[in-house]
Parts: structure tokens; sequence; C-alpha cells
């Protein structure tokens, strides 16, 4: 891969991070002040592309969406898979 091409792939990961991260956290504040809420979907969706590990980091640091199980688990299960892709594709 050239080094442009990794700095794109960086870029973005760390973007939709970003947003996995702030998505959780105005999820919460619309939860405590009873506005509309950001969809479960949506959340997982930000997840697949590439956001699980900024949707878990704010899953814990706002508490939120930790009493659901498919959050618990899944948000977790979609990091493992993607790490195993990315050590796919890196070494094989």
């Amino acid at each position: 891969m050239t080094d442009i091409l990794i700095l794109v792939i960086i870029g973005y990961l760390a973007i939709i991070n970003m947003v996995g991260f702030a998505s959780m956290g105005i999820d919460k504040k619309r939860a405590i002040r009873g506005a509309y809420r950001i969809s479960e979907a949506s959340l997982f969706m930000v997840a697949l592309l590439g956001g699980s590990m900024g949707s878990i980091l704010g899953m814990q640091l706002f508490r939120h969406k930790t009493k659901h199980w498919y959050f618990v688990w899944g948000m977790p299960a979609i990091l493992v898979i993607q790490l195993g892709i990315a050590i796919y594709l890196l070494f094989f």
C-alpha cells in the first residue's frame, strides 16, 4: 500500500471513531432531556463502518447503553471481527 492510502485509512478511522464516541454522548444527553434520540440502528451502523472502538469508549465513559445486552456484547463483537479482518488483510 502506498503511504497516502495508509494515511487516508488512518484518517478515516480516526474520524469515524470520533463520530461513534460523539454519537454515544449526544444520545445520552438527549435521553436525559427526553429529546429526540439517535436510533440504535444508527449507533450500530457507525460501529460497523469502523467506529466500534469510539462507540465502546463512549458507551463506557457516558454509561450509555450498558444495560442492553446487544450493545454490551455486540459492540465488542464488531470490534473483534474488524480486528480479525485487519490482521488478515495486513498479513495474508
